[in-house]
């Protein structure tokens, strides 16, 4: 019998319909827009001393979290990406659309959950002061500890929480690794609509920077940006990430799907590509997003970056010298006015990437050591990259329609 083989088609053009986001400069495109524009920086260098973050504006979560019994269940970061999704389903005009919203996919980049201070805090003490008997932390266990707060950490609650408060039905999956998990969540919404096993999808993360069992575990490993705010770029006698709080999701549909409801884009995204490097020997990250600019597609001509670059070393280092390989494209660095969100980084830089694309023009620079420059002419297309401060990098391609 002669073998079968599937019949091959044309990927399916995607485009993104709707942008979420809420960060430490505010909320929605517009808000973001003259922000960015402007040169602003919002930046904590007190409150969690000598930690800088980037914290979260004021927000009226009543607005797309109408219940407060929903907001109380959640923790901060969820409260966060919740409100993220809202604001992208409002931006695509599918908000409240029960056909759409019920066969909608939902894919989240999504951290842990958050800890229990005053129960750690009480835990830690008592060890230190020898005043733990072999069975006192099992009744601390038993005793102090809500009931509640295990499910509170579970990771896909996010997504859980957008399904009962926004009525997202569709399949659900959530991506765990950090900023690699960014880039996973939007390169497989892109593979199903691309392949037709997706019309619609709903994409992204939310993050809370202010947490001080995160500032904790990130500076086991010196992580953490000391003392003073400066540029990602200008961070390298003082190396790492300020966090950031913020949500960024992203509604993205089949060309078809979106002219037949009649809804207007505001880019394309075209290509999606992830590696992992082994970081043993020097040079590996400049050479891996070196690969992922070859399978990306990127053009030199018209062509923007918008990088999710952390400050953290020595992988901003060798990222910055493969942005030296493409010196006449300019580049913009989200962690210089948002902070580090991690998770959220990479689907922010795609929303900011469509942003810009949709409004042909890049927004200014925001850096004194000269490696962002300025762009006149308009963008045809703009390259996001997401480098883990640890590990995973992957690169998008974002185009004007």
């Amino acid at each position: 019998m002669a073998e079968t083989r599937p019949i091959a088609h044309e990927p399916v053009e995607a485009w993104i319909t709707g942008i979420g986001i809420v960060s430490s400069l505010g909320e929605g495109p517009e808000a973001h827009w003259d922000a960015l524009n402007g040169k602003r920086v919002n930046v904590d260098e007190t409150t969690f001393a000598p930690y800088v973050v980037h914290p979260l504006v004021p927000v009226s979560y009543d607005a797309q979290i109408p219940k407060k019994g929903d907001q109380r269940q959640m923790e901060a970061w969820q409260r966060i990406g919740t409100y993220a999704a809202g604001l992208a389903l409002d931006s695509a005009g599918v908000k409240g659309n029960k056909d759409i919203l019920s066969k909608m996919d939902m894919i989240v980049a999504a951290g842990g959950g958050e800890r229990d201070l005053n129960v750690d805090s009480s835990i830690l003490n008592s060890e230190a002061h020898g005043d733990a008997t072999p069975s006192y932390l099992n009744e601390k266990l038993l005793n102090d500890l809500r009931p509640t707060l295990f499910l509170a950490q579970l990771s896909n609650l996010l997504a859980g929480n957008i399904a009962i408060v926004h009525g997202v039905t569709g399949s659900s999956r959530t991506f765990m690794g950090e900023e690699a998990a960014g880039v996973d969540a939007v390169r497989i919404a892109l593979a199903r609509i691309a392949d037709g096993q997706s019309d619609i999808a709903l994409v992204g993360a939310g993050h809370n920077g202010e947490r001080k069992d995160m500032l904790l575990l990130y500076e086991f490993d010196n992580f953490n940006l000391r003392d003073k705010y400066s540029s990602v770029w200008g961070r390298k006698d003082n190396s790492g990430f300020a966090l950031g709080s913020g949500g960024a999701f992203l509604v993205i549909e089949s060309k078809a799907h979106a002219e037949a409801r009649g809804a207007k884009p505001f880019a394309r995204l075209k290509t999606v590509v992830a590696d992992r490097a082994r970081r043993k020997d020097g040079g590996e990250v400049t050479a891996s997003l070196g690969n992922l600019w070859a399978k990306v597609g990127a053009a030199e001509q018209n062509t923007a970056i918008i990088t999710g670059a952390t400050g953290a070393e020595p992988a901003t280092s060798e990222e910055l010298s493969f942005l030296k390989q493409h010196a006449d494209v300019p580049v913009r660095a989200t962690g210089s006015s948002f902070g580090h969100a991690v998770e959220t980084q990479f689907p922010l830089g795609i929303g900011l990437a469509a942003m810009s694309l949709s409004r042909g023009a890049l927004y200014a620079p925001n850096d004194s050591t000269g490696t962002e420059i300025e762009m006149s002419r308009a963008p045809s297309q703009i390259v996001v990259i997401g480098t883990g401060h640890w590990r995973g990098e992957g690169m998008a391609l974002v185009e004007a329609i």
